[in-house]
């Protein structure tokens, strides 16, 4: 039932069974609450979310829903008038739970207002026609230009921070009267009790104000866009700083600061140049979630009751309401079923349908209860909760954490929404996988088998990310070592558009770069080099630039997400102003801050082609080239001619073409001298007779074999038909380059077994059958 209604007093009454829907389906992730009195994660007498809206939203439709103790037990006696102008109410809807309620609007006429919700009673027990409650609510104008918002791209480089972590700008907020878990008592926000031994699971007192206080740091050293692990309020007893058992969906966590500061962080951090991308969680919520002590209804979670436990001793300690009145509804959770992880049986054509729920509909943990998305009023309150954060922080971007295992019809119902909302908007989904062919299943654009079709822009490149790693620290054979990095990009003929995937060296659950590559730096700049020149969205971790580390083997999470050099008081070093790094620190730091800024002025590294050669004896060469103008259509008919003559993909490349402004990358892991022959790369070069390298600055000749003293990287500019400037006198800190490998962290041992390892193999390669290819992991 639907009503138009037009007056200033709408009024409906709408009577609905108890018996509400009891959908069974898969989970759904973070939830936002907002209650309408005080701030604590628990339901007050009355609870409305969200709790403001916008007027103008392209999506005119609002849910509200509300939860009072005092709604009647029977919701066919509720009534709801509205006392606004423009606004009509289409319709009211309950579940098994009476005490909630949700109300739908359409808001296509409304102006910004403050209106209000009239909830009366219509039980003729009560001797009183006092309503329950009146609630102003406010529809507030949006910003000029938000639905035009421009969202993370191609342009940018992000730079992950887990906020916990980062820097600690308020020690007042360190600890709250109301939230489960304090600052650890030898943290470094708190030394007053240094015989307690480290905990690195504990919160340590970073929050948002470290973060506002040093976005100079991070606009100077390059990068354009900040993805924050969740800010949202984690009111776990454990592990509570990482930020992904949210408890209250609405509501920054206190000990990371306010919603209001984080909706002034993003401001500032405009200014400067800088947008920041909100870390989402639609698969699960923290089992202190206020909806645990009364689910809104019995299958708003994944339904644990109904399957055994399988896969887990434990049983989840869930609060429990004591109000006798919900007695009947009360969750009677006792072991929940655990996903098995298995990512490929939502694609997987002869999965059986048990492994597919078993993935879909498991939790986490027994503290991350697993949302049920087929739940159409949860849906909607997820979808509706994302946007409320775009609109209210003027965000630019969403990071959706666990994309695969909620319920895939939602998340292409909560993708297209948000997208449709901003069309200009970016959203990168986490698919953890070394297999492209299951990555590439949620892109929006992939023509999928079983017809499922997606609005995600963006995945986390996890299969590229997993085959540098193992590239750069595999001996160079013919089946090992830079060709199986060459040979994984061939794969990007499965993606839709694999430009548009974000790369990265390493996030919140990988070890440290620096570490995996053996601390060696030659290898450490080439992993930064082939991310921040690649063609995808480069991001990079906290801590990064100055050569952070952890162990190499297993999940160290809380080492992983140690402190910023500099963020927390006493610390030894500090990588906001230099002091106290060591010198293989310093120049890191120097190597990203040249590459980055390089990059932000680049439009062949930002959106240029990408061309590269097969690996030859320990080097890999790539080409990113951007034309200067369009091509004529005499050019383009004459390229289009020679590709097909040729059986060539690359022949309408821009590296083929004389006019393009090109950057040439050398990936060299020979520990000896050695000399590179460039003439096998003569259709890019054309007559290019000298290019600039970026680091050093200095003029680089092209007339002759470029000499590669030792392993690293080289990265050269090169402009058609135009002499470049030497800048040989250039007083750059880098003119030196970073230390030799003679100089590095990494034993002269382990680096000489590289050079060892490609000559011995040298021979037996020129025999080996030329059918013979790389293996991938």
């Amino acid at each position: 039932m639907i009503l138009n209604l037009w007056t200033l007093t709408t009024s409906l009454v709408i009577m609905l069974s108890l018996g509400a829907s009891a959908n069974t389906a898969q989970a759904s992730s973070s939830s936002l609450s907002l209650p309408l009195q005080g701030t604590s994660s628990q339901p007050q007498d009355l609870t409305l979310e969200p709790a403001f809206w916008w007027a103008g939203m392209h999506n005119p439709e609002l849910q509200l829903i509300l939860y009072s103790r005092d709604f009647p037990s029977l919701p066919q006696q509720l009534k709801v008038d509205i006392q606004g102008q423009g606004i009509t109410l289409k319709s009211l809807e309950h579940t098994d739970n009476p005490h909630y309620l949700f109300i739908n609007l359409d808001l296509s006429q409304a102006a910004p207002q403050t209106f209000e919700l009239v909830i009366s009673s219509t039980d003729s027990a009560l001797k009183t026609n006092t309503p329950l409650y009146r609630l102003p609510y406010t529809l507030q104008a949006r910003v000029k230009g938000s639905r035009e918002r421009q969202g993370f791209s191609n342009k940018d480089v992000i730079y992950l921070i887990t906020p916990d972590r980062f820097a600690n700008g308020d020690t007042s907020n360190d600890n709250q009267a109301d939230m489960l878990e304090q600052v650890a008592a030898n943290s470094p926000s708190n030394l007053s009790n240094p015989s307690t031994p480290y905990y690195p699971d504990a919160r340590h007192g970073g929050d948002i104000a470290g973060i506002s206080q040093h976005l100079a740091y991070l606009a100077k050293l390059g990068v354009t866009q900040l993805w924050i692990n969740p800010l949202l309020e984690n009111n776990q007893a454990h592990y509570s700083y990482h930020g992904y058992s949210i408890t209250n969906l609405y509501r920054v966590d206190p000990r990371f600061g306010s919603n209001e500061d984080y909706k002034a962080l993003v401001a500032k951090a405009n200014k400067l140049g800088l947008g920041v991308i909100k870390d989402v969680v639609v698969n699960h919520i923290g089992s202190n979630h206020w909806w645990l002590n009364e689910l809104p209804s019995q299958d708003w979670l994944n339904d644990a009751t109904k399957t055994p436990l399988n896969n887990h001793e434990s049983k989840p300690n869930f609060i429990q309401s004591t109000d006798t009145k919900s007695s009947a509804i009360k969750s009677s959770i006792t072991s929940p079923r655990f996903t098995s992880h298995r990512r490929t049986t939502v694609q997987d054509p002869y999965a059986a349908a048990q492994d597919h729920i078993d993935f879909v509909d498991g939790w986490f943990t027994d503290t991350m209860p697993d949302l049920n998305q087929s739940n159409p009023k949860l849906a909607t309150y997820l979808i509706q909760n994302s946007i409320w954060w775009v609109e209210y922080a003027g965000l630019s971007g969403i990071r959706e954490d666990t994309y695969s295992y909620a319920d895939k019809e939602f998340l292409a119902k909560w993708s297209k929404a948000v997208m449709t909302e901003y069309p200009n908007f970016n959203i990168v989904g986490e698919e953890w996988t070394a297999n492209p062919i299951t990555v590439s299943y949620w892109q929006k654009g992939k023509i999928n088998a079983d017809g499922y079709t997606s609005d995600l822009p963006s995945l986390m490149d996890f299969p590229l990310y997993e085959k540098l790693i193992a590239s750069l620290n595999e001996p160079e054979s013919w089946d090992t070592g830079f060709i199986k990095l060459y040979e994984m990009l061939a794969n990007d003929v499965v993606y839709a558009d694999p430009s548009k995937l974000v790369l990265f060296e390493g996030n919140h659950d990988t070890n440290r770069i620096f570490s995996l590559v053996k601390e060696n730096i030659d290898l450490y700049k080439m992993a930064l080099t082939y991310i921040l020149t690649a063609k995808r969205i480069p991001q990079l971790f906290y801590g990064t630039e100055v050569l952070m580390t952890s162990p190499t083997e297993g999940r160290h999470d809380g080492v992983v997400r140690s402190d910023f050099p500099g963020g927390f008081a006493n610390s030894a070093t500090n990588a906001f102003t230099g002091q106290g790094l060591s010198e293989p620190q310093r120049q890191a730091q120097q190597f990203v801050r040249t590459l980055l800024n390089y990059r932000k002025q680049s439009p062949a590294l930002q959106s240029g082609d990408l061309l590269h050669f097969v690996p030859q004896d320990g080097i890999y060469v790539q080409f990113r080239c951007v034309l200067n103008a369009p091509l004529s259509a005499e050019q383009k008919a004459e390229a289009l001619k020679s590709r097909i003559q040729n059986n060539s993909l690359t022949q309408h490349n821009a590296c083929t073409q004389p006019s393009a402004d090109k950057v040439m990358v050398i990936y060299n892991k020979n520990d000896k001298a050695v000399t590179l022959d460039i003439k096998r790369f003569a259709s890019v070069l054309g007559d290019s007779g000298a290019a600039t390298d970026i680091i050093s600055g200095k003029t680089v000749s092209l007339n002759q074999a470029l000499a590669l003293p030792h392993a690293g990287v080289t990265i050269l500019e090169l402009k058609p038909n135009s002499k470049i400037k030497s800048k040989s006198k250039s007083k750059s800190p880098l003119n030196a380059g970073l230390p030799s490998r003679q100089d590095s962290m990494l034993s002269r041992n382990q680096a000489n077994a590289l050079t060892r390892a490609h000559t011995n193999n040298s021979a037996i390669n020129l025999a080996k059958n030329s059918t013979q290819k790389g293996t991938q992991s």
